[in-house]
């Protein structure tokens, strides 16, 4: 692994030369910087002098931020934020590397509602924000859960494993069996309901809009 030991001053300037002690303070956070913002150019298919000319950011500069050897300033990180359409804040996130991820189900968090008819259980890690979000869905005999709408553009993605659900948008019902499914923006007025006597058991895929980088 590079150890960061330059600071980036602007995209005009040249590098400067830090402290070893320095060098190893900001090396998580170069590193993260650096894994990324290859992430994020490499989802958006930008070659490093497509960036530079989107950014104003020298592609060499680019490259030294990108392979972890200096740490940009933030003048130049909100420049290259800008080529890219994020925030700031996208380079900083912190993400799981090593691939695989086990989810004990003692340990999964679990959503009761008020009456304890419905019980949501997460299906992926929940530390962090995340694009796409998956749940288990557990609707007690004649049980029921009312959602206000979540944020502009949220789709969910239901499908019925066990019984049978009523879903509602917007007043608009429709009844699933096991084995249907149903897609929906869910920013507006929704319903579950179970409207048979024994318990339903169904999976749901939250996907948020492109935008949550």
């Amino acid at each position: 692994m590079n150890t960061p030991n330059r600071f980036l001053a602007t995209s005009d300037e040249p590098p400067l030369i830090l402290p070893e002690a320095v060098a190893h303070e900001d090396d998580g956070i170069g590193q993260r910087v650096a894994s990324n913002l290859q992430r994020l150019r490499a989802k958006r298919q930008l070659s490093l002098d497509a960036l530079a000319r989107a950014s104003g950011v020298s592609r060499a500069m680019l490259a030294q931020v990108e392979s972890g050897r200096s740490v940009p300033s933030i003048r130049v990180l909100c420049k290259i934020a800008r080529g890219l359409k994020v925030s700031v804040a996208a380079f900083l996130e912190q993400r799981e590397c090593a691939g695989v991820t086990l989810l004990p189900a003692r340990d999964s968090k679990r959503l009761v509602s008020a009456s304890g008819a419905f019980v949501s259980r997460a299906l992926y890690p929940v530390d962090a924000a995340h694009q796409v979000e998956f749940y288990e869905l557990r609707v007690s005999p004649l049980g029921e859960e009312h959602s206000a709408g979540h944020g502009p553009g949220v789709r969910e993605n239901l499908v019925v494993a066990q019984g049978a659900l009523e879903i509602s948008v917007n007043e608009e019902r429709f009844l699933l069996s096991t084995g249907d499914s149903i897609v929906f923006y869910a920013d507006q007025p929704h319903r579950y309901r179970n409207p048979v006597d024994s318990e339903a058991v169904a999976y749901l895929v939250v996907t948020h809009p492109e935008s949550r980088d």
